[in-house]
């Protein structure tokens, strides 16, 4: 590629960048990178509304939830889980809302390029960039400022640029660590010569591009040289945590000694603006190399480590009270969980054959969610409700999951979480009457949890309403599970397949789904 111009010499960086830039974004696989980068910068913690929209945005990529999975079971924070953690809703409430969001962007920038034909030049500068990452954490968890998800995420993308020319462009990349190696140019002026624009800057016009926040993209910038004073606002606090955070891990990657000649040199630049002495840059350095194995492990990018599921309930759980479902028409006795609907083999719906073992991974999973929020002095409704929804979501196979609740000022149930295909478009068209003869009111009614193995079925079909014909037009197999206390329909679990499910539900399947019913009746019922 050539970055030759009769462009003034003012205007040269500016042109050079530009064409620079063009190139890189046009690419298809970059351009979803930026995408997903930018929706997942903008989630904001807003109480249960934040870790939401997060988990939305995880459970949609499989492999993304995989390594998040992955990550709140490896050793460094298996041991406050209490047990193995089988649902994106229960990782993001232990390893917190920014940590979760911290490491998709993390995995989203490995997803994207680790496969990269430059692969050990890609591995460096990923390595890099996610050990400043950790850094940024650490140091903003403690700093005098506001700010720690921003610092981390500016840190992260501050060789965003190197990143790239490595991935795409390994021959400039080549060109320039070699002039930067002969000592007489710093990195940054390396760039400079070679593509016309410095790394950072070419790392702030991408994020530009990616329209990033404004904050993160100003922390990029270097602070001045020489020994630094402390921050006089949050703007320059945040450039030196990058800037420390970026140096630091290349001294990490490089599995150099704090203690020595280039730790003490980080330690007098950055010491006296972000309160570091050598014992502290020490421990940062340990706990930072903890976190970065850790992180490696849940990516995939180190040896795995095994993480077997949870061992069966101690305890048999209750099977359903029998004559339940009496009312119902026969159709529908025929479908309620009480039954044993047998089958075996590959079930061509979708539904997972270790169904049973990741269900009862999941109840134990909710059961110490439910236990650490009543021993902290307050249970979350809400979220105990999604970890349920998302556990009956991915442990069945759906591809459409959602729970409704009595909105009794509107006369309706509506849905308030849902999980899946279109769930934006589905959960704001789900909504029915508090009163009807169609099966979902039957089931209400009835207090009956129903397994539909084929919604096409005339005798099922009669029973259908409208809205979900209307809504839901291809939903061959469907779950339906009210919530019903002390004769009270408070809403039900929804959660369906595009295929019939002759495999159906067994009966050790359905006492685990009743028993994550259960764990929401608890957490619902007024206190004693």
């Amino acid at each position: 590629m050539t970055l030759a111009s009769n462009t003034p010499p003012q205007e040269a960086p500016r042109a050079a960048r530009g064409q620079l830039l063009k190139q890189l974004c046009s690419d298809e696989g970059l351009f979803a990178l930026g995408a997903a980068v930018a929706r997942v910068v903008q989630l904001a913690d807003a109480d249960d509304q934040g870790a939401q929209n997060l988990a939305y945005f995880v459970l949609a990529d499989v492999a993304l939830t995989q390594k998040i999975l992955r990550q709140a079971n490896t050793p460094l924070f298996r041991s406050a889980a209490g047990g193995t953690v089988t649902t994106v809703s229960r990782a993001i409430s232990l390893l917190g809302f920014d940590h979760v969001k911290a490491s998709a962007l993390a995995m989203l920038l490995v997803d994207t390029l680790a496969n990269s034909r430059h692969a050990h030049s890609v591995r460096h500068e990923l390595e890099a960039a996610l050990c400043a990452s950790l850094f940024g954490r650490e140091l903003a968890r403690s700093g005098a400022w506001q700010g720690a998800e921003e610092a981390a995420i500016g840190a992260l993308f501050k060789n965003i640029g190197a990143l790239l020319i490595a991935s795409r462009e390994h021959e400039l990349f080549g060109q320039i660590a070699a002039l930067a190696g002969q000592g007489a140019l710093s990195l940054g002026q390396a760039s400079q010569q070679v593509l016309g624009s410095s790394y950072d800057a070419l790392s702030a016009a991408i994020l530009h591009e990616w329209k990033i926040p404004e904050l993160i993209i100003h922390s990029l910038s270097a602070p001045p040289p020489g020994v630094l004073r402390p921050a006089a606002n949050r703007h320059e606090w945040m450039r030196q945590v990058v800037a420390f955070s970026a140096e630091a891990a290349r001294l990490l990657v490089r599995r150099v000694e704090p203690a020595g000649a280039e730790g003490a040199a980080l330690a007098l630049r950055y010491g006296a603006a972000l309160n570091l002495d050598a014992g502290r840059v020490a421990a940062l350095f340990g706990a930072v190399g903890r976190e970065m194995d850790s992180l490696l492990d849940s990516m995939q990018m180190a040896p795995a480590l095994a993480t077997a599921l949870a061992p069966a309930l101690a305890t048999a759980l209750a099977p359903a009270p029998t004559g339940a479902a009496d009312s119902l028409p026969a159709a529908l006795r025929q479908a309620t969980l009480a039954l044993d609907a047998g089958g075996a083999g590959l079930h061509p719906s979708g539904k997972p054959l270790q169904a049973r073992e990741l269900l009862l991974a999941g109840v134990q999973d909710v059961s110490q969610m439910r236990a650490q929020m009543r021993a902290a002095g307050a249970v979350r409704a809400n979220q105990l409700i999604q970890a349920v929804l998302e556990t009956l979501y991915r442990s069945m196979g759906f591809r459409f999951a959602t729970v409704c609740l009595k909105d009794v000022r509107a006369g309706q149930y509506r849905a308030r979480i849902a999980f899946g295909e279109q769930n934006a478009a589905r959960l704001a068209g789900f909504a029915f009457s508090l009163r009807g003869g169609d099966l979902f009111h039957l089931a209400l009614d009835n207090d009956a949890d129903l397994m539909i193995a084929d919604a096409f079925a005339p005798n099922i079909a009669e029973l259908l309403p409208p809205w979900h014909r209307a809504l839901l037009p291809d939903a061959r197999s469907f779950i339906v599970l009210p919530l019903v206390l002390a004769g009270a329909p408070l809403g039900l679990f929804y959660a369906d397949r595009v295929h019939a499910a002759p495999e159906g539900v067994p009966a050790d399947e359905a006492s685990l789904i009743r028993a994550l019913k259960a764990q929401v009746l608890a957490a619902l019922a007024p206190p004693p």
